[in-house]
């Protein structure tokens, strides 16, 4: 094969499921950037920017030449900051020069959507734009300001709504232990509320990690105390018996998980909480990730 003709700026990160996707960046970085969870685009060569047009679709025009793609994640952290006629011209051009895609994805900011009207975010569907991932994180007001995500409740749950309206695929990641032990409950409560009344296609639970330390968290977060293990287990936990999800594919299985969950809510509810009991009341019998094997 010749050189690959897409250009990447390093670090690159994209959904665990999107791991045989052709990964195409049409920004650079992340536009909102402040949560003080988050560590993915802090390094100054990401700082946010919208790539050259005319060299994303070069991109796209020889990579169609040179390869047959079935699937492609638009980079990096939230490709629909971008207005609605540079993503169909990205779009258009995929279907152009890859005609075997058959999903494009990207990460979205719930902020990112609105101005975004359903009318355009339904010309995206019809363009090829197929899943959104969407990182509420939290559905609780309190957490989510303790942790600078510049959401809410409500922004979360409109920008839900506007997606599965336009018919574009809606999988959705919130924090196991991103509100301590003081806000564990509430965080739980009202993320399984925000689940509730949005039903998401998809639904996933990563666990709070700080590999570069808890420095910048604690900005906004000073009185933060870490869940532990079983702690993690038990928020799980209160989050899944608040869940009345008719069809969600339910997933807990990201590396940075203890506990590996697979399901489809509601009809695996009974035996994933069992799971979770298991683990919080005989772990050694809970087949958990050691620490070695856990990460990001």
């Amino acid at each position: 094969m010749q050189n690959f003709p897409i250009s990447y700026i390093e670090p690159v990160f994209r959904p665990p499921s999107e791991a045989h996707s052709l990964i195409l960046p049409v920004t650079n970085g992340c536009s909102w950037n402040n949560c003080t969870f988050c560590e993915m685009y802090t390094q100054e060569q990401k700082k946010f920017r919208a790539r050259d047009e005319a060299q994303v679709l070069e991109e796209i025009r020889l990579t169609g030449e040179q390869m047959i793609v079935q699937r492609v994640f638009l980079a990096d952290g939230d490709a629909l900051v971008m207005p609605t006629r540079r993503l169909l011209t990205i779009l258009q051009a995929i279907r152009e020069h890859m005609p075997e895609v058959e999903r494009v994805s990207s990460y979205c900011l719930p902020r990112n959507l609105r101005k975004k009207s359903v009318a355009e975010l339904k010309e995206l569907a019809d363009a090829g734009l197929r899943m959104a991932y969407v990182g509420c994180e939290s559905g609780d007001d309190e957490v989510l300001a303790r942790v600078n995500k510049g959401e809410t409740y409500e922004s979360s749950l409109s920008a839900l709504e506007k997606l599965g309206q336009a018919g574009i695929t809606r999988s959705v990641m919130i924090l196991n232990g991103l509100g301590g032990t003081a806000l564990s409950e509430q965080h739980a409560d009202n993320s399984a509320r925000l689940m509730n009344e949005s039903q998401p296609e998809f639904l996933s639970t990563l666990v709070v990690s700080f590999p570069q330390g808890e420095a910048r968290f604690r900005q906004h977060f000073s009185d933060y105390q870490p869940l532990n293990q079983q702690q993690l287990f038990v928020e799980v936990e209160r989050l899944l018996q608040g869940l009345e999800l008719r069809d969600t594919v339910f997933r807990s299985d990201h590396a940075s998980n203890y506990l590996v969950l697979k399901g489809t809510l509601g009809a695996d509810k009974q035996r994933l909480l069992a799971l979770v009991r298991q683990a919080i009341e005989q772990p050694q019998q809970a087949h958990l990730r050691q620490e070695w094997q856990r990460g990001l």
